[in-house]
């Protein structure tokens, strides 16, 4: 499930991002979808690739990783970000919530996610 108003786009010095041109409430769930689980030799494997910046930590002991597919890795990252990441390791998904309100923009308004604010949901790992 990605909400339909999401696309992805080219932005000056951050490259791909996701962005919306419509306002969208605080605690909006705006995307789950299915990760590839990586055992601990394939995220060792993968860590020394150029995947190495889209693997997320996987499991509640973050023995393993991920390659989140949708536009989960294609958020830019910030310090104050606007959305979190939610994973569920028995569904083996991520989804991305609001934080707080994205206003409406005159153009696109840029989606940012932290990685730091993982909320393992179920499951054990």
């Amino acid at each position: 499930m990605i909400k339909p108003y999401l696309h992805i786009k080219k932005s000056p010095g951050k490259g791909r991002g996701v962005y919306t041109k419509d306002a969208i409430p605080a605690g909006t769930r705006i995307e789950t979808s299915p990760v590839l689980v990586l055992s601990y030799d394939d995220t060792e494997k993968a860590d020394k690739t150029f995947l190495h910046n889209y693997l997320f930590l996987w499991g509640k002991r973050e023995t393993k990783s991920c390659v989140a597919l949708g536009f989960c890795s294609i958020y830019n990252h910030a310090y104050d970000p606007n959305c979190e990441y939610e994973m569920d390791f028995t569904e083996e998904t991520m989804s991305i919530i609001t934080r707080r309100a994205i206003k409406k923009a005159r153009s696109f308004s840029s989606i940012t996610t932290a990685t730091w604010t993982m909320i393992p949901r179920s499951g054990s790992m």
